[in-house]
């Protein structure tokens, strides 16, 4: 990266809003105090910096009144809302699910591609898992096409007055099924009105088709504080 890229970054940094994230240790006390250290250790690349605290990306789930209100809000062609319809009248629905119901098929879709955002798969993907256990404060959804076979998965882990993807990985086609997926959980969350914000990663470090990606979904970046309660 060149000065001026340096610069620009800057620029674009000092330029987001900011938001507050707080993690409840009472949810599930080992994993919140793990990862709440692993967010907020340096980063790997830029020291002077926490690992998840600039540019990473979210919904305000505030923003919404319902489910239905952010659908509306992303309804335009492309966008979140528009392309969760066409999923869903391709058969496509969105479940909780039990992993261990879809071992073979979790397997499948790990599987089903070599390099995802022009990045190789790793290689613990390829090793099959046969049992699955269930973490407290984790949520896991499918979904699933007119056959009930799983099309995309994600892990979302639950860790206060937020909730973060873990795990999400789909088959590669243009159904819509990851935007049905995410938008799906986004509305779930919304509609609780427990949790103020939904993470999808970093934003500003993603490649230009996952930014837009998130984009559509509804995902800005942040600046963000984290707090252990």
């Amino acid at each position: 990266m060149n000065l001026f890229d340096h610069l620009r970054l800057i620029g674009d940094i000092a330029r987001l809003p900011r938001a507050r994230l707080r993690f409840d240790a009472a949810l599930n006390p080992a994993l919140i105090q793990r990862t709440h250290a692993l967010f907020t250790m340096p980063h790997p690349r830029y020291r002077l910096v926490r690992h998840k605290t600039l540019g990473i990306a979210l919904i305000d789930l505030r923003a919404y009144a319902s489910g239905a209100d952010y659908l509306h809000a992303l309804r335009h062609k492309d966008n979140a809302g528009y392309q969760s319809r066409r999923a869903r009248r391709r058969g496509y629905s969105v479940e909780e699910i039990d992993r261990n119901d879809y071992v073979d098929d979790i397997h499948r879709i790990n599987t089903s591609l070599a390099e995802r955002q022009g990045r190789p798969m790793d290689p613990a993907y390829a090793d099959k898992i046969e049992r699955y256990f269930a973490v407290d404060s984790f949520r896991y959804f499918g979904v699933l096409d007119r056959d009930r076979r799983l099309a995309a998965y994600c892990d979302v882990g639950i860790y206060g007055d937020f909730a973060a993807t873990d795990r999400l990985l789909g088959y590669k086609n243009s159904s819509g099924v990851m935007y049905l997926l995410l938008a799906d959980i986004a509305c779930r969350l919304i509609d609780d009105g427990r949790y103020n914000y939904f993470m999808y990663d970093t934003y500003l470090g993603a490649k230009p088709g996952l930014r837009e990606f998130k984009k559509k979904l509804g995902f800005q970046p942040y600046v963000i504080h984290y707090s252990i309660h």
